[in-house]
């Protein structure tokens, strides 16, 4: 009977830890302090980065990821780093940020711990590059000066808001890059008050307005943070505190709220640690993001989630596997990483006019390791596969679907080895197949395999 429960036990674990594997939005990278952004027809999650080989808090830089379908998730690199901000004299403290949309330009309000201050960039395009327009700090108060948060009301007035254990805020000027008036401690949320403890409020306000209700998400008292929040008549309170999205839970000590709307449905990111406790045991700061769907009931409130869960959301869209996809747009990987194309060598073509990667390529591929695409639709059939690869010691790539010992639809052989900074268009047919399915391109081979930019089917029609 022992041994039946220990098996019983040990199988519940393992599920539990597959399954939690392929939730996180991020798996090549450590992720935090989530921040998405609804620009056109896409989400733009801005997000902070822990370093793989820091301990405690080592964060230099803010990242980007892109998605049309809530699921797969194309990688972007750095768009900011601190080293942008002169006047913080430091390289380290890339703490939480945000970004908006206004008149044409986009705004990322960062924060830096120890006083250093909350400071703006702003850029032409979501994609960056960001520059600092001021060359000081948009806020510099206080110890508090963390985790920005913006609303821009019905009226056009901005609004900033930011704070642990205090939430403040202020009012922006039209240009973004200015304040009006003075720093105001918002009175529902003050330390000290009688009804403080009952809001939860610690750090990490994010505010937004639904259906002309104004909402602010925050994290819980630490430690561990959940995510609580408050609704108010006014994007200045007062606020009345309106309950839990979801309870804070010992696998993370922290946790940021970012919530938006997208293709007629409600999301909430937050994080968690499930990718640093498969991969590490040691408790240091290695957070990934994670997102669940968000449902509010008819008065406004908002239904109560568990913690983040293994379930993952149901795709958005699909993939058009007949245009160029970028090999760092996935849903989940294993073993992978990803850099900048450029810090790979002086790239060049095989052939004469060939293509040569100009973003971000996927690197660290071993024997073993995948990456999934979910949602491709081969309406079109297929017939050929090309990928674009630098050969390393070379390897294969099983294309399979549906599952990672799925039908296979072809291998790929990438038959050079020590072309690092070589750039091949390999070309390899393929069985037929209609309709829509989860991709993965499962690597073979020993040593480093290659590097791996982008890939394109042609369809039989």
């Amino acid at each position: 009977m022992k041994l039946k429960l220990l098996r019983i036990a040990l199988t519940i674990f393992c599920f539990t830890r597959i399954a939690l594997a392929q939730t996180p939005v991020v798996q090549t990278k450590f992720t935090a302090d989530p921040a998405p952004m609804v620009y056109k027809d896409t989400v733009f999650l801005y997000t902070g980065h822990d370093d793989d080989q820091a301990f405690g808090f080592r964060m230099k830089d803010w990242l980007l990821y892109t998605s049309t379908d809530m699921v797969n998730w194309t990688d972007h690199g750095a768009v900011a780093s601190v080293k942008d901000f002169k006047w913080a004299n430091s390289e380290d403290g890339a703490w939480a940020a945000q970004c908006i949309a206004r008149n044409g330009k986009f705004y990322l309000y960062c924060s830096m711990p120890n006083a250093i201050g909350i400071g703006v960039m702003v850029a032409d395009s979501p994609y960056g590059p960001f520059r600092d327009p001021i060359g000081r700090p948009l806020i510099k108060n206080s110890m508090e000066d963390i985790d920005p948060s913006v609303l821009i009301d019905d009226d056009g007035q901005a609004y900033l808001y930011w704070g642990n254990p205090n939430l403040w805020y202020v009012k922006l000027n039209e240009d973004m890059i200015s304040i009006s008036g003075d720093l105001i401690k918002d009175p529902s949320f003050a330390k000290g008050k009688a009804d403080h403890d009952f809001f939860h409020y610690q750090e990490g306000p994010w505010a937004w307005k639904r259906k002309g209700k104004y909402y602010m998400a925050y994290a819980s008292t630490c430690c561990p943070e959940g995510i609580g929040y408050a609704m108010g008549e006014t994007a200045t309170g007062p606020w009345k505190y309106a309950g839990m999205i979801m309870d804070g839970d010992p696998r993370s000590g922290g946790n940021h709220p970012g919530i938006i709307d997208y293709k007629g449905k409600s999301y909430v990111f937050g994080f968690d640690q499930s990718l640093r406790m498969k991969t590490m045991s040691q408790p240091y700061e290695r957070r990934s993001v994670r997102v669940k769907e968000l449902r509010y009931r008819a008065d406004g409130t908002i239904e109560k989630l568990p913690f983040w869960t293994p379930e993952g959301l149901k795709s958005a869209g699909t993939i058009n596997p007949y245009q160029n996809v970028r090999a760092v747009t996935m849903a989940y990987s294993e073993g992978v990483k990803t850099v900048v194309a450029s810090t790979l060598g002086n790239l060049k073509s095989a052939t004469n006019g060939g293509k040569i990667p100009s973003g971000m390529v996927l690197t660290a591929i071993h024997n073993g390791d995948y990456i999934k695409i979910r949602s491709v639709d081969f309406s079109k059939g297929a017939n050929t596969l090309e990928v674009l690869v630098a050969a390393v010691y070379g390897g294969q790539i099983e294309v399979r679907i549906d599952a990672i010992d799925g039908p296979l639809l072809g291998v790929v052989n990438v038959n050079y080895k020590g072309e690092g900074d070589v750039w091949r268009s390999i070309k390899t047919p393929v069985k037929s197949l209609t309709g829509s399915h989860d991709l993965y391109f499962v690597f073979k081979g020993k040593h480093d395999l290659f590097y791996f930019d982008s890939w394109q089917f042609t369809g039989n029609r």
